[in-house]
């Protein structure tokens, strides 16, 4: 194929654009300069890891830093001395995002986790070594889950229609088909070595030879199979020496792991028999699978010039282009029925197609992933639009460009990353349209469609947020609601937070919307405190019937109608509520939120005309009331056992008995709107009774929102925001801020623990656990 294969498409040049750039700050005696070789990878939560070296002037040593930042507070970085002698060549994120795997030059791999589930720290607890070794390829084992999207039915009301499990082993399976753990990594002298983390945390590692006639191995890449076997492809960095597959299989015998390596048929470039292709492509610089589970597809390879893929037949190849620095792949795992390249132009609009390619000029186009057609082009501020021959000459004499050194795409493809050659890191956003025109029925229904998967995925979907608009808010929620009510009822319980969750998420990013994003915020925090005290509950005889006592206080409560707490109190089996008096003193915070938020919605009754005030919608949700009453009942046997665990009321008269008075206002209230079909307005008298509440007891001011400080509200009216690592912006062009304002915490305010809901003060005197989210 010639370069007019290449000539972008109407709308190629609007399809990127630069959301944030953030850059370390220059300090006069150490610095960050990128690594060579730069690696960078980017998780399903949203998390971005990526290398530098920090130089030291006076001691003139390096030390190799990992670094991990949170899409949404990309100053708030964690940096960590990782500890490897020699430079980092690998990094690698898991499929929960939670773990990170690095190796290094000197055939050392760490494995990083979590400390405390914080974004922000990061602590290495496992590793294995191919001593001296430098590490070229590394990948987590498969754990055989792999779920598919359909772009055809993107339209389909079934979430299992549009998103099918794919039949996938696991790499290596323990007793019952459960997944082993573990990791596998290819040396430079054409080891393969093979780790396994047993439950127990011990590590199985193994080391074999790809083939017997070992050779060097410049390039590598692994890849799945759905049978379960790995496949590795090697290749020497020379285009007239073959492209080497081999098929490893791993098992554990007598508590040793063990690995079989077999050849596989190599394959050949064109310059291997034709001798003027030889000398004008000397290199291969790049091999990579398209899909690391999709090992039987294809295989891309780039030269020092051509970048082109293989089918095990060439599919397409093309030749004019400026060498390649760094190439991202797609992660999603789109299923193209019918002839790939057929349905591949129908849906040539939706961006998990492309894979993108940054070149030494500093631009990055993004190329259909199997027509290598360009889909998109995003030109860096150093490298020029295509401009006559003099210009590019004299931009090579002025010594290198700013390029892409490392790039990662996100989970959706919506959004790309890249670090360069300054050790500058960029995020580019990917229009889902490709920057073509398309009605606004069409971009949300991509969209719509995306969060639909990272709902069922349960990846985080920051990189879909960069591209929803403030009047695509109410839509989108909306549309939302309703394919998730068209789902069964088992699957609706398996996502009903995750649901509420994304909603808040989409309503931050509309002013009409805020107060929406508090009742969601309460509402999450309503289903979390439920599920904790109910599940303290134990049953006074172990040989239980089928329900538990939480399930029958749901029954009891929503069968017994009656106003009186005490008489729905009766009805329940009062050793089940039973529990140590420490427990129930430490659950006092909890307790009086549920307290505090129940008198907030009774005494705003009256005046919820307007759905702006944060609270509207719980006053005609039936389910949200009910979770409320079965607590209230709770408490109150509760109570009876410590006092001091019960919520603080400010009354105006001692005699009041306040939870009964709430109980009562609130089944009220609760009957009114019970069943869905049959909402009915409150009464006169409820209302009433509601007026007198503020001169009864005083009414708690809520806690709304935590701080909000994210980066994807600046980022709407689609301005570059320049960042730099350790330093929080300022409130730039925050068009949200003044109607949020009234919701959030200020940051100098008091902290609060908002799990806990323990006032900590404002400088609290212990360290406390705080995560960058």
């Amino acid at each position: 194929a010639s370069a007019r294969s290449l000539s972008a498409g109407p709308g190629a040049g609007g399809a990127m654009d630069l959301a944030y750039v953030c850059e370390w700050e220059k300090k006069p005696k150490s610095n960050h300069c990128p690594s060579i070789p730069l690696v960078c990878a980017w998780s399903c939560r949203n998390l971005i890891a990526f290398t530098t070296d920090l130089k030291n002037e006076e001691e003139k040593d390096l030390t190799h830093m990992v670094h991990i930042i949170d899409t949404e507070h990309p100053w708030d970085v964690y940096s960590v001395n990782s500890g490897h002698a020699e430079v980092i060549t690998c990094l690698e994120w898991d499929q929960s995002g939670s773990r990170l795997l690095s190796a290094d030059a000197d055939g050392h791999i760490k494995c990083w986790s979590m400390t405390d589930h914080l974004a922000n720290s990061w602590e290495n607890t496992v590793g294995s070594m191919v001593e001296g070794d430098p590490v070229v390829a590394l990948s987590w084992l498969h754990n055989g889950v792999k779920l598919a999207l359909h772009v055809e039915k993107s339209g389909a009301s079934n979430f299992g229609e549009k998103f099918s499990r794919v039949k996938f082993s696991p790499s290596l399976t323990l007793f019952g088909g459960k997944p082993m753990e573990g990791w596998i990594a290819v040396t430079i002298s054409g080891l393969v070595t093979v780790s396994l983390l047993k439950p127990n945390g011990q590590v199985l590692t193994s080391t074999e030879s790809l083939c017997r006639l070992r050779c060097r191995v410049a390039l590598a890449d692994v890849a799945f199979t759905g049978g379960g076997n790995i496949v590795v492809a090697t290749s020497d960095g020379s285009s007239t020496s073959p492209v080497q597959f081999y098929k490893v299989c791993v098992s554990v015998v007598n508590e040793k792991c063990k690995i079989d390596t077999e050849i596989l048929p190599s394959l050949f470039m064109r310059c291997t028999t034709d001798p003027a292709r030889k000398d004008k492509y000397p290199a291969i610089t790049h091999l990579k699978f398209l899909a690391r589970d999709m090992s039987e597809q294809s295989c891309l390879i780039f030269g020092d010039k051509p970048p082109m893929i293989l089918k095990w037949r060439i599919l397409s190849a093309t030749n004019d282009l400026d060498r390649v620095s760094a190439v991202a792949l797609p992660k999603l795992p789109i299923s193209l029925t019918n002839t790939d390249l057929k349905v591949a132009n129908d849906t040539k609009f939706f961006p998990g197609l492309g894979l993108a390619l940054a070149f030494h000029d500093g631009s990055v186009h993004i190329v259909h992933r199997l027509s290598l057609q360009m889909m998109a082009v995003f030109y860096g501020s150093s490298s020029q639009r295509p401009v006559d021959e003099q210009t590019i000459k004299r931009q090579r004499t002025a010594g290198p460009l700013v390029h892409f050194k490392a790039m990662q795409l996100s989970w959706t493809s919506l959004a790309l990353a890249g670090v360069d050659n300054h050790g500058k890191l960029s995020m580019l956003r990917i229009s889902p349209s490709m920057g073509h025109v398309l009605d606004m029925n069409m971009s949300l229904r991509h969209l719509l469609f995306l969060l639909e998967y990272c709902m069922v995925t349960g990846y985080d979907w920051w990189d879909i947020l960069l591209h929803v608009q403030p009047s695509m808010v109410q839509n989108l929620v909306e549309k939302l609601h309703e394919e998730y009510m068209r789902q069964n009822a088992a699957l609706q319980q398996v996502l009903s937070t995750r649901i509420v969750a994304m909603k808040a998420s989409l309503c931050k990013l509309s002013s009409s919307t805020i107060a929406r994003v508090c009742d969601y915020h309460a509402k999450l925090f309503l289903i979390a405190i439920s599920c904790t005290l109910k599940s303290l509950l134990r049953p006074h005889f172990l040989n239980t019937p089928d329900k538990s006592p939480g399930d029958r206080l749901t029954e009891i409560c929503s069968k017994i109608t009656d106003i009186d707490i005490d008489k729905v109190m009766i009805n329940l089996k009062t050793e089940e509520f039973v529990l140590e008096m420490t427990t129930l003193q430490s659950l006092q915070q909890l307790i009086q939120w549920v307290g505090d938020f129940v008198l907030y919605l009774l005494a705003s009754l009256p005046n919820q005309g307007s759905p702006v005030r944060p609270g509207h919608s719980f006053l005609r949700d039936g389910a949200a009331l009910g979770m409320f009453r079965e607590l209230m009942v709770v408490i109150r046997i509760w109570g009876l056992l410590k006092p001091s665990c019960l919520p603080v009321y400010t009354a105006t008269s001692d005699t009041q008995d306040s939870m009964s008075l709430l109980f009562r206002l609130l089944t009220k209230l609760w009957l009114c709107c019970r069943e869905e079909n049959h909402i009915t307005e409150p009464d006169d008298t409820l209302i009433d009774e509601c007026c007198l509440l503020p001169s009864q007891l005083l009414i708690p001011n809520i806690d709304w929102l935590p701080i909000n400080d994210g980066i994807i509200s600046k980022l709407q009216n689609k301005q570059l925001v320049r960042l730099q690592f350790g330093k929080a912006p300022g409130l730039i062009g925050h068009t949200l801020s003044s109607q949020f304002d009234a919701f959030v915490r200020a940051p100098g305010q008091p902290k609060i623990d908002h799990l806990r809901r323990l006032h900590l003060g404002a400088y609290p005197t212990e360290e406390c656990k705080s995560c960058t989210r």
